[in-house]
């Protein structure tokens, strides 16, 4: 059986008791025994008669598409929400015309206890249309985060290749900029963190290309 292996932060291998070809189509297990098909690409490394292969989900499914629905599944909450706030807004209103009268509670009326409650009511029915229109502004607010990671590169992707060997060329004219005074530094650290961003975007790009090249 194959399952998945943590690699590294978004990166998930393909740890597999038999080897695969570039290309091939297999099943690999979730620890909750859910089945995704996958196509493997590269074989990282070998250890204890296993073989870890980077792979891909074959439905196309990944990080962006993840984000995806978490965005329209964030939508529907809203949107839901925003009802019941309607809702419990129109019952608040239901005794609006008496209520507005601004008359004192009748003590020992027949009409105290309708008064009373009408009051309860409109009150409850308030409090609970601020909180779903609360909870419908952050599902709203939630959603848009995820819209934006929705175009969200890394490096279980193997479009990382190119996006971290741009980022790599970027570094590197940085860096020089900074070194020959194009780039003005900003802090006595400016130096070091430019060199730092393209040691980092240089580790990510070989990594990528041995993932998916």
């Amino acid at each position: 059986m194959n399952t998945y292996y943590k690699f590294c932060p978004n990166v998930f291998l393909a740890k597999c008791d038999a080897k695969h070809e570039k290309g091939e189509v297999i099943n690999v297990t979730t620890k909750y025994g859910k089945e995704n098909e996958s196509i493997v690409f590269n074989l990282m490394f070998e250890r204890d008669g296993f073989y870890y292969y980077s792979i891909v989900r074959a439905d196309g499914f990944n990080v962006q598409e993840w984000a995806k629905q978490r965005a329209e599944r964030r939508r529907a909450w809203a949107e839901s929400a925003e009802r019941k706030s309607k809702e419990y807004f129109d019952k608040s209103n239901k005794d609006r015309d008496f209520l507005s009268l601004a008359e004192p509670i009748k003590v020992g009326h027949h009409s105290e206890k309708r008064h009373r409650k009408a009051i309860e009511d409109a009150w409850n029915n308030t409090g609970k249309a601020v909180a779903f229109s609360d909870k419908a502004t952050e599902h709203e607010s939630k959603s848009e985060y995820w819209d934006k990671r929705a175009n969200t590169i890394n490096l279980s992707m193997p479009e990382s290749v190119d996006f971290y060997e741009h980022k790599l060329e970027v570094a590197k004219e940085y860096h020089e900029g900074v070194k020959s005074g194009k780039y003005p530094r900003e802090h006595a650290y400016t130096l070091t963190y430019a060199k730092k961003a393209v040691n980092e975007a240089q580790k990510n790009f070989d990594l990528a290309k041995k993932l998916w090249l």
